[in-house]
């Protein structure tokens, strides 16, 4: 059995080689060819003394496609609170309290054919991928394609899969706003990506800067409330969010406006808006506006069960709601066989996980 470290994720594997696995998971979805158990957050009231209020916290996720030929299993073991900066933005925050000052996330795949664990992987670089990947897909199916000014909110570890989600699926953008509440981390960040890029990446002042006449607005943060007033998007506007509540964490990006004024809202798991009570998501239904038949899976979208935006004034909204074991085995499954072709990665005996016995 394969154990990989982040290191070797981040060597084998690329956003760009996530958006193939990804869009045929959701495909394979769709289609009754995949299965995904969702997500689960299990709190308990064991606090880290050094940080009162941030508790314990274990996640999983799992699932698999026909294609992909493995199982997924995602846990984290985590330390999570939630933190005010400086300027009294509220974000959420995970603890480093493993030894070390670490953090404790792991993907297993499981052949379906031999049963046997095939690989461990550490879970935060494939998590940052499987995000931006899945983001990349829904820019590419709902905005437009003439689409030239594009916004960023956030500029941390999922804002860096995002602006090359960005530029991957919209290469044409002329000009990328950037936005987070600490001026030096948004100019840092800015900066950084426009001299890599050679492209017109620029930090902007206010949240209202970076949505007025831009046709392309991501967000990409751990906020808690919402990054702008959907008052402000143009018609025609494509707004993609990463963050929904998660029936513990009332937490959100876009307000009710923004869904209320969207003419096709997409998510990436319908069953996860009810597991989860999304709020956010279930507002237009909530009040009238739409039946939840009529909010589609990105699956429904890729294999043409479902239209897009019919005319140039649509504003859509795509609620990347979660996170899924489908997209782990996916990214996952990816991961492994190019670390096998590359050599990368710690071998362990597989008969230390193998019993011959069952319960």
């Amino acid at each position: 059995m394969l154990v990989l470290s982040n290191a070797d994720v981040e060597r084998a594997l690329t956003l760009e080689g996530c958006l193939a696995p990804l869009e045929q998971a959701y495909k394979e979805y769709a289609q009754g060819q995949a299965e995904n158990r969702s997500r689960s957050h299990t709190y308990f009231p064991v606090e880290d003394p050094r940080h009162p209020g941030f508790r314990f916290r274990f996640k999983s996720q799992e699932g698999g496609s026909v294609s992909g030929g493995v199982w997924a299993l995602r846990i984290t073991s985590d330390i999570v609170g939630v933190e005010k900066l400086a300027n009294g933005v509220e974000r959420r925050r995970l603890i480093p309290a493993a030894p070390g000052g670490r953090y404790v996330g792991l993907v297993t795949l499981y052949s379906m054919t031999t049963l046997e664990p095939l690989c461990i992987i550490h879970d935060s670089v494939l998590q940052k991928w499987r995000v931006g990947a899945t983001s990349a897909l829904g820019i590419r199916a709902l905005s437009r394609e003439d689409s030239k000014i594009a916004g960023l909110f956030g500029s941390g570890w999922q804002a860096e899969s995002h602006i090359q989600a960005l530029l991957q699926v919209r290469p044409d953008l002329e000009e990328v706003r950037i936005y987070s509440p600490t001026p030096e981390n948004r100019k840092k960040f800015a900066d950084f990506h426009a001299k890599a890029t050679g492209r017109k990446i620029i930090a902007v002042d206010s949240p209202r800067a970076l949505v007025e006449d831009c046709d392309i607005v991501t967000c990409a943060t751990a906020a808690m409330d919402p990054c702008f007033n959907g008052e402000w998007l143009k018609p025609g506007a494509h707004v993609t969010s990463i963050t929904s509540p998660d029936g513990t964490a009332k937490r959100r990006e876009l307000d009710d406006v923004t869904f209320d004024r969207a003419s096709k809202i997409v998510v990436t798991s319908k069953e996860q808006v009810h597991h989860d009570s999304q709020f956010d998501i279930l507002g237009p239904v909530t009040r009238g506006l739409i039946t939840f038949d009529d909010i589609s899976s990105i699956g429904e979208i890729l294999i043409g069960d479902v239209v897009g935006p019919r005319n140039d004034d649509d504003i859509t909204v795509f609620a990347n709601n979660t996170g899924m074991g489908l997209q782990f085995a996916a990214v996952g499954k990816a991961a492994y066989d190019s670390a096998k072709e590359m050599g990368l990665g710690h071998d362990v005996p597989t008969d230390w996980f193998l019993e011959e016995t069952t319960p």
